[in-house]
């Protein structure tokens, strides 16, 4: 990796999209319009199509730039499998990922990025709870968020207090350790992540605040979220389970870790 003569770091942004065609040129175009800002950082754009099911890798690939990458499959595999997917593809020293749609508002990394320099953090993602986040949120959300926080340190004592908003930082040497480990390749993909890291000493995780406006009512009764609610109390009770009973993340375990060979995909990116 070539560095200016100020020493820039390379952030990677992985940018998670499923069935996004209507507006995946628009949230990537928002996203350089903000990390153009950027004077300490150069960066790439990785934008992870999780399943080709409909235009959006077609319309993604409208934004022609040299710091947009477009990668995809043939099918849906979960956010969590796309996240890593593209991280195994980041070549930055700071590695994020932000879900596409643009509920968050991509402003928000430049504060989690501010908070990594002042923290010196290994990891910082972004809460609804911090007391500077503007959130509109329905209240059935804000209830399984309360209840689901709960649950989580509960069962895992992290100290913080929001581990689900989908836009998160982490120094690189942090994934290098982490990633060969993880499992889950949908509903709790941001608890295990964190949770491992946590295990593995990476105890500087702060949280930053985030600008939110949710925009998928209809989804708060559909038959979809509540099987996706129950999916993600199961996995998060499996990562508990292998973490604590099982010992799976130890060191002691690699020849068991089960990494995912459609990881490494030789996709078509043109």
């Amino acid at each position: 990796m070539s560095k200016s003569k100020k020493e820039k770091k390379l952030l990677s942004l992985i940018v998670p999209a499923y069935k996004q065609e209507k507006t995946i040129e628009k949230d990537i175009l928002s996203i350089q319009n903000v990390l153009n800002s950027l004077l300490e950082y150069d960066y790439e754009i990785i934008v992870v199509v999780d399943g080709k099911i409909d235009n959006t890798f077609a319309y993604a690939k409208k934004v022609k730039s040299s710091k947009v990458i477009v990668v995809g499959y043939p099918h849906n595999h979960g956010k969590g499998f796309a996240v890593r997917y593209g991280m195994l593809r980041a070549k930055g020293d700071i590695i994020a990922f932000l879900d596409a749609g643009m509920d968050l508002n991509p402003q928000g990394l430049l504060r989690l990025l501010g908070v990594m320099e002042e923290k010196d953090a290994d990891i910082v993602i972004g809460s609804k709870v911090h007391p500077l986040s503007r959130v509109t949120y329905p209240i059935q959300r804000i209830i399984l968020s309360h209840g689901y926080r709960f649950f989580v340190k509960l069962l895992f004592g992290l100290s913080i207090s929001d581990t689900q908003v989908g836009m998160k930082i982490f120094r690189r040497e942090v994934l290098t350790k982490v990633l060969p480990r993880l499992l889950v390749k949908q509903y709790a993909f941001d608890i295990e992540i964190l949770a491992v890291a946590n295990y593995l000493g990476f105890r500087k995780i702060c949280e930053a605040p985030i600008t939110l406006t949710f925009n998928h009512w209809s989804s708060i009764t559909s038959k979809n979220f509540w099987n996706a609610i129950f999916h993600m109390l199961w996995d998060t009770a499996a990562v508990f389970y292998r973490l604590k009973m099982l010992h799976y993340y130890s060191d002691s375990n690699k020849r068991k870790w089960k990494f995912d060979p459609e990881l490494q995909y030789n996709v078509n990116v043109g």
